[in-house]
């Protein structure tokens, strides 16, 4: 709030009345200037906070980087919902909720190297899309996330249980986390950081949050950690 307030010719001036003026303005933004002050001998200047009701504001939670993917993140929700509803039906039961690591630590190399790949991959991603711009350790975690990401793309072409033939659409999104890499570290390269950040944020939504997303499908390996049919 801004007050400025001028002495008109033949009127003293007073503290205390103009304190006084004030209050009553405040109280009462849409009366009058008192009668000793005309309109040109004083202003007043408040916000609209000051005289409006405060509204109540709710918390939004906005992830940088992810808002333009929301709707490729909706339509892999739907798509994993409608294939989870078709499974569980197939199924004819529902599985609960029991926590066993067994099937991971017995599984083939191959499987034990993407999901730990995967599973380095995601938190250290998480890491660097929540930290602030310029941290010290985005250098080293960035050069961290491409290899783990490397090798969870990589190591992912020898797994073929997800599809009764050779390759999967999943693969076609670890083909493309194959290409998108040498880009994203080329642009940073070039100073691109705008370019680098779109292809990192894109691969980690394609090949960690959509991918990992249908790991999780009923019947794979993935839910069987945390799911028992019996």
């Amino acid at each position: 709030m801004t007050i400025t307030a001028f002495r008109e010719p033949g009127h003293p001036f007073d503290e205390d009345h103009l304190a006084t003026d004030i209050r009553l303005m405040i109280m009462d933004p849409v009366a009058q200037p008192p009668s000793r002050f005309n309109h040109h001998s004083w202003k007043l200047k408040m916000s609209d906070a000051l005289i409006s009701k405060p509204s109540i504001r709710f918390p939004q939670i906005n992830v940088p980087g992810l808002t333009k993917y929301r709707l490729a993140i909706a339509i892999a929700l739907s798509v994993y919902s409608v294939l989870s509803y078709f499974i569980l039906k197939d199924a004819g039961q529902l599985p609960h909720f029991d926590i066993d690591f067994t099937p991971l630590f017995t599984a083939p190399v191959q499987i034990q190297i993407h999901a730990y790949g995967a599973i380095a991959t995601f938190f250290i991603g998480l890491v660097l899309l929540f930290a602030p711009k310029g941290f010290r350790l985005h250098r080293t975690l960035g050069w961290s996330w491409v290899v783990t990401m490397a090798i969870t793309a990589f190591s992912s072409f020898f797994i073929t249980s997800f599809s009764p033939v050779h390759f999967s659409p999943i693969h076609a999104l670890s083909a493309w986390t194959l290409i998108g890499l040498p880009m994203g570290i080329a642009a940073v390269r070039r100073r691109n950081i705008k370019e680098h950040r779109k292809q990192m944020t894109g691969m980690f939504v394609g090949g960690m949050l959509i991918a990992g997303l249908f790991a999780f499908l009923p019947g794979r390996m993935m839910f069987d950690l945390f799911f028992s049919w019996t």
